[in-house]
């Protein structure tokens, strides 16, 4: 695993991959409140998986948590990206491109296997990025568990 710390910057805006910057709160409450495949996840889920994860904050120029993603990964084999968002004061200024752009970047997830991600509205964005439906969907199964968080 990798010691390497990001942290870039862009029209005042800083993304950072360290973890002890995240505001949990203001994460838990976008997800649980606001998100289509998180509706009210509790908030020790999300520290837990925060926890488990790469995680991507997105800071506006007063420090506030703006956006976020996390990647599931291994760091050798496969990563799967989620928990995109960037919030809705904070858009319209190509942060959730920036996001993407420099999390694909990152040392931890170059020369992996697979990256995958699943999105209900947001394909153009990732396909911009290399993403594609999946080459053999036939061979993908899951386990699916329909509100599991109420």
């Amino acid at each position: 695993m990798s010691d390497f710390l990001t942290e870039t910057h862009l029209s005042g805006y800083t993304l950072s991959t360290d973890p002890g910057r995240l505001d949990v709160a203001a994460i838990h409450r976008w997800l649980s409140e606001e998100s289509y495949w998180a509706k009210n996840i509790p908030l020790a889920t999300v520290e837990r998986a925060i926890a488990h994860s790469l995680n991507f904050g997105l800071y506006a120029p007063d420090g506030a948590q703006a956006g976020f993603c996390r990647v599931v990964t291994d760091r050798a084999t496969f990563a799967w990206l989620c928990d995109v968002f960037v919030l809705p004061a904070h858009r319209g200024h190509g942060l959730s491109k920036w996001l993407v752009r420099q999390m694909l970047a990152h040392p931890d997830l170059q020369n992996l296997r697979r990256h995958l991600l699943a999105t209900f509205d947001a394909h153009t964005l990732y396909q911009r990025f290399g993403y594609e439906p999946l080459d053999r969907p036939d061979r993908w199964l899951e386990i699916k568990k329909d509100k599991p968080y109420g």
